[in-house]
């Protein structure tokens, strides 16, 4: 069921302190620390050019990954904040924090649509309209879903598909406690021409 969990590769830093993450800034990095779980704070770096592009990638708050640092064991984290310069906006400093395969953690999960020919509102020129392509999930960090499922199979124009009528793996469940939409199935433009000029024309009639 898990996907593939993506790698953060950093460096570990020597020093602790504001010296030390200055000089970690002029050699063109951007210092960091891990915690959590049984494990001693570990000071960490990664190449500013390579934090920036994952940063500019999104989702860097809410997306799991395997934490690769020489000379220790690859760990699960997640990022719990990222400091910026005020002016320049840019990343000065990472707070990482170690999972464990039971932790929960709220991540962002991506939708698959199925069964689209065996959708009569499609069939008759209905338009899928996807509101969510990814629905943000509680999930546990051992069990994570690689995406879930919008059955399309019956789906008629003006249907509006809702979180609750998604089946959600076990033991995962929405981080908003609403039922919102996820997409919708909408008449085509010439569909709703046609039935607008009906209702004029019955109107007239009257």
């Amino acid at each position: 069921m898990a996907g593939e969990i993506p790698d953060l590769v950093a460096l570990e830093r020597s020093g602790t302190g504001k010296g030390a993450a200055r000089q970690a800034r002029r050699d063109g990095m951007v210092p960091g620390i891990v915690f959590g779980g049984e494990a001693d704070p570990l000071p960490i770096q990664i190449p500013f050019n390579s934090l920036l592009k994952t940063l500019k990638a999104g989702r860097f708050k809410s997306t799991l990954f395997n934490l690769k640092v020489d000379g220790h064991e690859d760990v699960r984290v997640i990022c719990r904040d990222v400091q910026r310069d005020v002016v320049k906006d840019l990343p000065t400093h990472f707070d990482l924090m170690r999972l464990r395969r039971t932790s929960r953690i709220n991540l962002f999960i991506h939708v698959d649509f199925i069964n689209d020919e065996q959708a009569p509102g499609l069939k008759r020129g209905g338009v899928l309209t996807i509101v969510r392509q990814e629905v943000e999930l509680n999930v546990l960090a051992g069990d994570i879903p690689d995406h879930i499922t919008v059955d399309l199979a019956g789906k008629q124009i003006g249907d509006v598909i809702h979180i609750n009528d998604v089946v959600l793996p076990e033991g995962v469940k929405p981080t908003i406690d609403r039922n919102f939409v996820i997409a919708n199935i909408s008449a085509p433009r010439g569909l709703v021409s046609d039935e607008a000029e009906e209702a004029e024309e019955a109107a007239a009639e009257e």
